[in-house]
């Protein structure tokens, strides 16, 4: 009987793509080895070859106590045989070529287990991942596991008699005890923020604890600097990946035995942030793909999970040497560091979109995260280590099917600001109007080129070396001030006037005439000028 961990019948099954889930675990406990086109996994299943049990189709059989190559090769041929999406070995199987070599011939996909991590552990990871996506609650699903972490903290901070806080890697706060009322200001600021201040990371970077958070398993006691109160810290981890960290503030390094028990209870809180990081990575790429197919004109799937409008599309620039993904995380990255928990971000046309809602009428906008206003204040903060950061917004819209309409203005604004012709780190559509409108005009000029004086000007001054294009140009751009036009084309204002009647020995252009101005005007700028 195959020792299947989850009843099929309490839920209706919707798989993940087994890249999909064995990326939200990350690459510290489990690596797709052999990559094949595999069906969805929607369950995990114990198998056992010997007698013939290998689960059913789109389960994911995870090859317990397997360890001869006879043994594995059985095992991937039976998986084989059922559908299944995929085979689970640890490492010193998964290397034996003939094992890997049997999953390419059958087309299996082979995922290989880490040498230090725990089938339980493992098992428990996988089970919740698939439980969220089966019951389609993969968004907001944290809470429990974050209840635990409030417990855990609780449990450290008795061990020590002090405050204690559980942090990731990017120092965010995750928990914290009930017991904060020796803390030191910068701890107290820490909590309120959900986030370690500036000042104190700069400290502790300078003192280089992260980096020995990042490379060992050893706690680190931090002496006392100024107002900030000493130290106890220890690295969470699982296998060779750092998670994260438990910070206690104490005066003097605690005994031995109590080091060991909170050592001890770290490697609980590491399972519990593994778990915390395979559903917000799960609800990242299900927001993400949300939000894609809404902006993509798909609205049949738009619930709940808006916020209220109106909403902005917003388009984030990033470094263009980074690719999408790694733009992506640092967008992200910031959001969440500013106190927006489920950032609304996705990848579109290989640029970072957001949406965000239009807090114009609201009291204090800026000071709220997910709002425009707030977006505009996190750009600029970016920018200062990041000099390609910008982000360009279509108009507030407060229909969902106008969303498309936005997100169209948006990338308008962008690739405007990408060409330089728009101030400062951000822009909208309503404040970009003028500009906007010129380049829709000009867009439709460039596709479809018409003989015009405009284009008989252009002729002449590409024959003879003349500048009668720029020439016009200036003088439309200055009207009435001849010297503002000359001194932008770096001559004498006489020169100008000269040129300006000589015009009409070149061109039949009556410049007198409103629509031969604009007209004139707009097919000048579709030639760069």
């Amino acid at each position: 009987m195959t020792d299947t961990l989850n009843p099929r019948a309490t839920t209706v099954p919707r798989g993940l793509a087994l890249r999909d889930l064995v990326g939200t675990l990350g690459g510290g406990l489990l690596r797709i080895a052999v990559d094949a086109a595999g069906p969805e996994v929607d369950d995990v299943t114990l198998a056992e070859p010997e007698s013939g049990v290998f689960g059913q189709a789109g389960d994911l059989v995870l090859g317990v106590g397997i360890e001869s190559p006879e043994s594995a090769i059985a095992l991937v041929e039976g998986a084989s045989r059922v559908g299944s999406g995929g085979v689970v070995l640890r490492r010193n199987a998964v290397r034996r070529r003939d094992v890997r070599g049997a999953a390419h011939r059958l087309g299996l996909p082979l995922v290989e287990l880490s040498d230090h991590a725990s089938w339980a552990h493992v098992v428990w990871l996988l089970r919740g991942v698939l439980d969220r996506a089966a019951t389609g609650a993969a968004v907001r699903s944290d809470g429990p596991v974050h209840d635990d972490l409030f417990a855990l903290a609780d449990a450290c901070a008795a061990l020590v008699e002090a405050p204690v806080t559980i942090e990731d890697t990017q120092s965010r706060v995750l928990a914290y005890s009930a017991r904060q009322d020796v803390a030191d200001p910068a701890r107290l600021s820490t909590i309120v923020g959900r986030k370690v201040p500036d000042a104190v990371l700069a400290s502790l970077r300078g003192r280089g604890v992260f980096r020995r958070l990042a490379r060992s398993d050893d706690p680190v006691f931090v002496p006392a600097d100024g107002d900030l109160r000493a130290r106890l810290v220890l690295p969470v981890r699982a296998a060779d990946e750092w998670l994260g960290s438990i910070w206690a503030v104490v005066d003097a390094p605690p005994p031995a035995e109590v080091i060991r028990s909170l050592t001890q209870t770290a490697t609980v809180v590491a399972l519990h942030l593994l778990r915390l990081r395979s559903q917000t990575d799960l609800a990242r790429r299900v927001a993400a793909d949300r939000l894609r197919d809404l902006l993509s004109g798909n609205v049949a799937e738009a619930g709940g999970w808006l916020p209220a409008p109106p909403w902005r599309v917003v388009v984030l620039g990033g470094d263009p040497d980074l690719e999408p993904e790694s733009r992506l995380d640092t967008w992200e990255s910031a959001c969440r560091r500013r106190s927006w928990r489920q950032p609304l971000l996705a990848i579109l046309d290989e640029t970072v979109v957001a949406l965000v809602r239009d807090g114009s009428q609201d009291t204090h906008p800026a000071s709220v995260p997910g709002t425009w206003e707030w977006l505009r204040t996190v750009v600029a903060e970016v920018a200062e280590t990041r000099p390609h950061a910008r982000a360009s917004a279509g108009t507030p819209v407060r229909r969902v099917p106008q969303l498309v309409r936005s997100r169209e203005e948006a990338f308008e604004v962008h690739r405007l600001a990408l060409a330089g012709r728009l101030p400062g780190r951000s822009a909208t559509a309503e404040g970009a109007w003028a500009e906007v409108t010129c380049e829709r005009a000009v867009s439709g000029i460039r596709t479809r080129v018409s003989p015009s004086p405009v284009t008989e000007l252009r002729a002449h001054d590409d024959e003879l070396g003349t500048a009668y294009a720029a020439t016009v140009a200036a003088w439309l751009d200055h009207p009435g001030d001849p010297r503002a036009a000359a001194q932008r084309l770096h001559v004498h204002p006489n020169t100008l006037r000269y040129r300006m009647r000589k015009l009409r020995e070149v061109v039949d252009l009556d410049l007198t005439d409103p629509v031969t101005r604009l007209a004139t005007r707009l097919e000048l700028r579709a030639m760069g000028h």
